[in-house]
């Protein structure tokens, strides 16, 4: 650590062996591009919506097991949900709780059942038989009419629970549009005014959500509030960096602690208190938040409710990780919460390549010097990028061989085109162009991609890349840079050797942000003279 933190200024050495082993290196990259592409499988494997559920939701008897908890089952359970990944949550849940299940609804995007039977998922839908209703709503990820009913069908099962009753909540990214519940007498549309007003005039995610849990029935704990007294137990496959509750759906289960006088504020800042609609203001103008006492952190129980995080992307990089040793790799998480621009993001691996597989007993210091001055641009803690920093050079001192470079989370790609593209495919392209971009290429062989199976409006997940993306692509007629001023990366990967660089797993069923897999060969330091 001490080595990593000095950062004194010191020469790059050269190495003559370098050159040498680019040869070596670009026959391993077969063997590296089917290893990386195995691990990210194995990583959205363990955040399928039935292994979740099936991981954290038990049924011995009259007993259901779940986040540490015991419910006693007398035909007392009543499921409801919403999100992108619920249908195939639900049809688990399902399935483990029987005939104790009396009545369920779930909220799902408009069009998802045929999409997943389309794909080869039937194990995602409902029985012919079940007591489930699915509803469909949300076009295009919007708040819409159908939302609106879905949501007051929920609402209505959970407001006629009582203290015998059980009510299992399953929530996934893509709920807060499904659930849409406007406090009355403000309308669904001039809700949306509001937020989208917020939103145009710069507001934070943050301020976004403290304002339209404000304005919601069911958001904020008010769907926890509603089912008062039943027991109510959250399943929550989280979308979101850092799995807080509050924000995840916008937080229906986990009390908001949000006050009037803060959603006043929010507003006054962006200059918009005066032009709000007379119902709107009449909706902040009443009592404060719910005194619902609803615990904030996964597996803790505060009276009647319980949320528990039973898939993240932390739990996605863990089993991504014993996979890799499975492989013969040594794997490192990095972090699960990379964010920031593509291009800093890309930067940031470029130089981990670089100080992984540099020449030398020791990595040029200054390599470590701008890791560490990159790591508040892309959301990653100093003791992290240490931490790796260190098992790397372990790595190259011990000679343990190829290191599987594991991290996850939500980069943001500044549009400046109208091309084919995601965040997945941009950050690869641009990966591959800054191995590239050394006098000797490396050997790392990177891959990012969209747990859900789909990056931006593409067929694709994302993409492998390499140092040999640039010659490839000039070889080709290809321009890199063209492509991607016109935020064009699936069609440049489309066209780039028949697409064979191309992650295409379809659609997943699953969401827990991106996958980032960097696999780094040894460096020249522990392979033989040749």
């Amino acid at each position: 650590m001490a080595q990593i933190l000095a950062l004194s200024r010191s020469l790059h050495l050269q190495h003559p062996l370098r050159v040498g082993l680019a040869s070596l290196y670009s026959r391993s990259m077969s063997s590296l591009d089917t290893r990386a592409r195995a691990v990210f499988s194995a990583a959205v494997e363990a955040v399928q919506p039935d292994t979740v559920v099936r991981r954290s939701l038990e049924r011995h008897g009259d007993k259901l097991l779940v986040g540490g908890q015991s419910f006693t089952l007398t035909n007392n359970l009543y499921l409801v949900g919403f999100g992108k990944a619920v249908l195939g949550m639900a049809a688990e849940a399902e399935r483990i709780v029987g005939d104790h299940l009396i009545k369920g609804v779930v909220s799902v995007p408009l069009g998802i059942q045929n999409t997943l039977r389309n794909h080869g998922k039937a194990k995602m839908l409902l029985e012919s038989h079940s007591r489930i209703t699915v509803m469909e709503g949300a076009k295009h990820n919007l708040p819409d009419r159908d939302a609106l009913k879905s949501a007051e069908c929920i609402r209505e099962l959970a407001s006629g629970l009582t203290e015998k009753d059980v009510l299992l909540v399953l929530i996934s990214g893509g709920g807060s549009a499904l659930l849409p519940a406007p406090a009355p007498p403000m309308s669904l549309q001039e809700k949306q005014d509001v937020t989208r007003k917020l939103a145009a005039a710069g507001a934070t995610i943050q301020e976004l959500n403290t304002v339209r849990r404000a304005l919601s029935l069911l958001k904020g704990g008010g769907l926890a509030q509603c089912a008062n007294p039943a027991k109510v137990v959250a399943l929550i496959l989280s979308d979101v960096i850092g799995d807080p509750l509050d924000l995840i759906a916008s937080g229906p289960t986990v009390r908001s602690d949000s006050r009037p006088e803060e959603v006043w504020a929010i507003l006054d800042r962006y200059k918009l208190s005066e032009s709000l609609p007379s119902s709107v203001k009449e909706v902040l103008s009443k009592a404060g938040p719910c005194e619902l006492q609803v615990q904030e952190q996964p597996h803790e129980v505060k009276d009647h409710v319980s949320n528990v995080v039973i898939g993240s992307n932390t739990i996605a990089l863990e089993c991504a990780s014993r996979k890799a040793i499975e492989l013969g790799l040594r794997p490192v998480i990095l972090a699960p919460g990379v964010c920031g621009d593509v291009r800093s993001v890309a930067r940031l691996y470029g130089l981990l390549s670089s100080f992984a597989c540099s020449p030398g007993k020791e990595p040029p210091p200054e390599l470590a010097a701008e890791i560490l001055q990159l790591g508040p641009d892309v959301g990653i803690e100093s003791w992290d990028l240490c931490r790796t920093m260190n098992v790397l050079v372990e790595e190259r001192k011990e000679g343990w061989g190829a290191t599987c470079l594991l991290a996850g989370g939500e980069p943001t790609v500044q549009l400046t085109g109208k091309g084919r593209g995601g965040r997945n495919q941009e950050l690869a392209l641009r990966v591959g162009l800054e191995l590239s971009g050394g006098e000797v290429k490396s050997g790392a062989v990177f891959l990012s991609g969209g747990t859900d199976g789909q990056d931006g409006p593409t067929e694709a997940a994302g993409a492998v890349t390499d140092g040999e993306l640039m010659e490839e692509a000039m070889s080709q007629g290809l321009d890199i840079d063209g492509f991607l001023t016109n935020n064009d990366s699936f069609t440049f990967f489309s066209q780039l050797s028949e697409g064979r660089r191309l992650l295409m797993p379809g659609l997943t069923g699953t969401n827990v942000m991106d996958v980032h897999v960097m696999l780094l060969p040894p460096s020249p330091q522990t392979l033989p003279v040749i």
